[in-house]
C-alpha cells in the first residue's frame, strides 16, 4: 500500500476534525474541515484567475465576523458549492454559529474545483453530500482519490496530453512552543507537481505512450513547436484548493498573512500556478486552542513548507487510490 511522502495530518491541530463524502462513479465529492466548539479565527487569499468561492468577502480582515465553524473544500465546479449548505444545517442543528436570537447562522467559507469533465457531469455534491461528510468527521484523513479530490487531475496544460491523478492531501508540522501547523489541499491543478524536496517532476500529463509531457517546456520554448503549438486559454477546469490552519492565537489580519504565505508552498510545487485557468483559493484557520508566543516568521515559513508536502502528498496518494 502506497505511503504518504510526508507525516501528519491538518487533525493534528487542536479543534479541527476532517470528514469527507464522495461518489466514486461520478467522480466528485466534499472535504469538510470543521472546527470544534466556538469556532476558529478565518481569513482567505484567493490567487487564481478562475475561483468558485463561497463567503469569501467575509473573510477580508476589515470585516466584521471574526471566525468560521466549517470550510467546504467541494468538487462540481460551482454546483458544489451547494453542499456547503448542508454543512450548515449540520452545524445548526447543534447550535453553533452566529446568535442572531432567533437561530444560530453557521459561518461556512467553502471552494470548488471543475471535476465535471471527468466523471458523470449531471451529479454534483450537494447538500446531503455536505451533511454525510459531517457525520463521518474524525480525526483520520484519507488521501489520494477521495472527497473533493475523487475527480481531481493535474497535467492538463498541454493539448493532446492525458492528465495525472490529482487528489487530497494532507500534512504538519509541530512548531517549539506547542503550536501545530497543518494543511489539507486538493489538488486539481492546470500545471504538473513537483516534488518539494529536490524540485523534480512527480506528477504530469503524459502523451498517449505514456511518455511525460512537462509543462514548462512549452512555456519556456523547449518543447517541439510542432507537437505543442498553442497554450489552451480554457478556463475555470483547474484549481487547487485548501485550508492552512493554526492552533495559535491569531487575529484575522494574522490570520490572512497566514493564508497569503502558505500560496509559497502552491509556488514549490505547482509549476505554473495561480494561472487564468486555475482558481486557486487558501482558507486560514486559527483556532486559538495552544496559548503560545509565535514568532509569526516562523509560523509563516511553517505554512509554506507545510503546503507543498500536503499537494505532494495529494498527487504521490493519488496514483494509486
Amino acid at each position: 500500500m502506497r505511503q504518504p511522502i510526508f507525516t501528519g495530518s491538518i487533525t493534528d491541530v487542536h479543534g479541527i476534525r476532517v470528514g469527507q463524502a464522495e461518489n466514486r462513479e461520478a467522480k466528485t465529492g466534499v472535504t469538510v474541515v470543521l472546527v470544534s466548539h466556538d469556532g476558529a479565527t478565518v481569513s482567505a487569499d484567493v490567487r487564481g484567475a478562475a475561483p468558485g468561492t463561497r463567503e469569501t468577502d467575509l473573510c477580508k480582515p476589515e470585516n466584521t465576523v471574526e471566525k468560521a465553524n466549517a470550510v467546504v473544500l467541494s468538487g462540481g465546479s460551482a454546483f458544489g458549492l451547494a453542499s456547503a449548505t448542508g454543512v450548515m444545517e449540520f452545524l445548526e442543528k447543534r447550535g453553533l454559529g452566529v446568535d442572531m436570537g432567533v437561530c444560530h447562522v453557521p459561518i461556512v467559507p467553502a471552494a470548488v474545483i471543475y471535476d465535471l469533465s471527468n466523471g458523470d457531469a449531471r451529479v454534483r455534491p450537494d447538500a446531503d453530500m455536505g451533511m454525510r461528510a459531517c457525520h463521518v468527521s474524525s480525526k483520520v484523513v484519507q488521501q489520494g482519490k477521495y472527497g473533493a479530490g475523487t475527480g481531481a487531475t493535474v497535467g492538463k496544460l498541454i493539448p493532446g496530453s492525458i492528465p495525472s491523478p490529482g487528489g487530497v492531501g494532507t500534512a504538519s508540522i509541530k512548531l517549539p512552543g506547542g503550536v501545530t501547523v497543518g494543511a489539507i489541499a486538493v489538488v486539481n491543478a492546470c500545471g504538473d507537481i513537483y516534488d518539494i524536496r529536490n524540485g523534480k517532476p512527480l506528477s504530469t500529463g503524459h502523451l498517449p505512450d505514456g511518455k511525460p509531457v512537462l509543462a514548462e517546456g512549452m512555456l519556456y520554448g523547449s518543447a517541439p513547436t510542432q507537437e505543442f503549438p498553442k497554450i489552451p486559454i480554457t478556463t475555470g477546469q483547474n484549481t487547487t484548493i485548501a485550508v492552512i490552519a493554526t492552533d495559535a492565537v491569531l487575529t484575522k489580519a494574522q490570520a490572512q498573512r497566514l493564508a497569503t504565505c502558505a500560496h509559497d508552498g502552491f509556488a514549490r510545487a505547482i509549476r505554473p500556478v495561480h494561472t487564468q485557468m486555475d482558481g486557486d483559493t487558501i482558507f486560514a484557520l486559527a483556532t486559538g486552542r495552544v496559548e503560545s508566543d509565535v514568532n509569526q516568521v516562523q509560523l509563516c515559513a511553517a505554512a509554506a513548507e507545510v503546503m507543498g508536502r500536503a499537494i505532494n502528498n495529494a498527487a504521490h496518494m493519488g496514483l494509486e487510490s
